[in-house]
């Protein structure tokens, strides 16, 4: 559940929106999967409608990139910025549900698509109509986090790791593992995300360091994991200066020095970095990561937009330059000379020429569902516990 600030620039998006599904120029209609509507995928793709509005992370249709599209397709972006992925799953599922019948595209990580899915929120998609997707990585082409029963969800656009972050004149000798946030060393000096899929972090800590709790899958934990990972962040709480809500908050935290060390993303460092602050990143493996998905609303108004947007965000040129701008990898291998043209080194710098070795030690989000795959059983705690669990653990 990325948390990033709204970007300087003003959303026109509005969040009211119209609840009358429209007609769509492509042969693509109805529902999601989880209302049980039938929908038939885009077979064909038609002129621009002219605007494309979507929600998104801030900066995934970043105008160093969007620009173009938008010269060559007509295709006006309308930006809603979210900052949470509970905020995208409101935004999607308000008025009525399927984007609303206003907005035509969701960056959604995994901690949200599951859900947007089984609300019916958004339908699927013909991947035959996005070229590149034959090119993708194999484990994003088809993954579980956007792809239900043989149909996909939206397409794959870019992923990454979450990332221990510290400032170098503080943090002395440089951390070594995810051990220092939960360590007294610095007390009142440490910032960690605010939201309920941070209890991942701490399961994933605790199948490394107390085997004998049996934790298979940080996102698939019984009740007795579940308080085990909740009483590690109990014990964590007053070794905090703050939990951040935003990944701004987390930025300026580091500036004014109110925290060394913290759990976030490489597009914290990148800015900080870019700001000429003392700070570098390590990346403990295994940990916690996210994926993220264009994912094609119920009842977007624009869909042709929508498909030409997909087709064209992943391309590789484009890939590598929203993985500069943001800090990510992308889902596309054939970026990688694009990034390195772009900045050097940047390929190897975000594992893109190693990506099966790196992508199988990062665990990336996912809805906790009482679905337990590693015990074939419903004995797994859902998100609504999750969100309990973390509720009791930041109040």
């Amino acid at each position: 559940m990325r948390r990033i600030h709204k970007r300087p620039r003003a959303s026109v998006v509005a969040v009211s929106v119209v609840t009358a599904a429209l007609a769509l120029a492509v042969s693509a209609c109805g529902g999601g999967g989880g209302g049980g509507t039938s929908t038939t995928t885009s077979t064909t793709i038609g002129k621009g409608e002219g605007s494309l509005n979507v929600i998104e992370w801030p900066y995934y249709t970043d105008k160093s990139f969007a620009q173009p599209f938008e010269q060559k397709t007509g295709c006006t972006i309308h930006r809603k910025d979210a900052g949470t992925s509970n905020q995208m799953f409101a935004l999607m599922h308000g008025n009525g549900g399927g984007g609303g019948g206003q907005y035509d595209l969701v960056s959604a990580s995994g901690d949200a698509s599951l859900r947007l899915i089984d609300a019916g929120d958004v339908q699927p998609i013909n991947v035959d109509q996005i070229p590149s997707w034959k090119d993708f990585l194999p484990a994003f082409k088809s993954p579980p986090h956007n792809t239900v029963d043989g149909k996909h969800y939206g397409v794959s656009v870019q992923w990454g790791p979450n990332t221990l972050i510290y400032n170098t004149q503080k943090a002395n000798p440089a951390p070594t593992g995810w051990g220092a946030i939960y360590s007294s060393k610095y007390k009142g000096k440490l910032t960690v995300p605010n939201n309920p899929i941070q209890i991942a972090d701490a399961a994933l800590y605790l199948m490394q360091t107390k085997p004998s709790l049996g934790i298979k899958d940080p996102y698939e934990l019984t009740k007795a994991q579940l308080t085990a990972a909740g009483q590690l962040l109990i014990s964590q709480k007053p070794l905090l200066k703050r939990y951040w809500n935003y990944a701004t908050d987390e930025i300026t935290s580091f500036k004014n020095g109110d925290v060394w060390m913290g759990a976030g993303w490489p597009f914290q460092t990148l800015q900080l970095q870019g700001d000429k602050q003392p700070i570098k990143e390590i990346v403990p493996l295994p940990t916690t990561g996210w994926a993220d998905t264009w994912m094609l609303a119920a009842k977007a108004p624009h869909p042709n937009c929508a498909y030409k947007w997909m087709q064209y965000v992943t391309t590789p040129k484009v890939e590598a330059q929203q993985a500069i701008v943001f800090g990510e990898t992308p889902v596309n291998p054939l970026a990688c000379p694009y990034m390195d043209k772009i900045q050097k080194g940047s390929c190897a710098a975000y594992h893109l020429n190693e990506p099966t070795s790196y992508y199988n030690k990062i665990k990336f989000w996912k809805t906790p569902v009482a679905a337990c795959g590693w015990k074939q059983s419903d004995s797994c705690m859902d998100y609504n516990a999750w969100v309990q669990a973390w509720t009791q653990i930041t109040g």
